[in-house]
């Protein structure tokens, strides 16, 4: 347990910031479960909504730092591939 109250700040900032980097993890993992089965599927309108909320959401992620560039930037890649082949099918 921390003593200082700077300390003590610190936990409470990282406690509520572990909460919201989970939440904005589980958003980003969703979309991606989502435009896979919309790719199943192959409903095409319905992708291109979804990969535009991923990509603005992983961008995100990449802007504050919890992603790094070359990791979100190939997710995106990889994912917006999948989608292009399936629908291509």
């Amino acid at each position: 347990m921390p003593n200082k109250q700077a300390a003590k700040k610190y936990l409470r900032k990282a406690k509520k910031l572990a909460v919201k980097n989970l939440k904005d993890k589980k958003i980003i993992k969703d979309l991606q479960k989502k435009i896979e089965k919309a790719a199943g599927v192959k409903d095409g309108g319905n992708i291109a909504e979804l990969l535009k909320s991923y990509q603005q959401k992983v961008d995100k992620a990449i802007k504050t730092g919890w992603l790094k560039k070359n990791t979100g930037n190939r997710k995106k890649s990889r994912l917006t591939i999948r989608a292009k082949k399936s629908l291509a099918k």
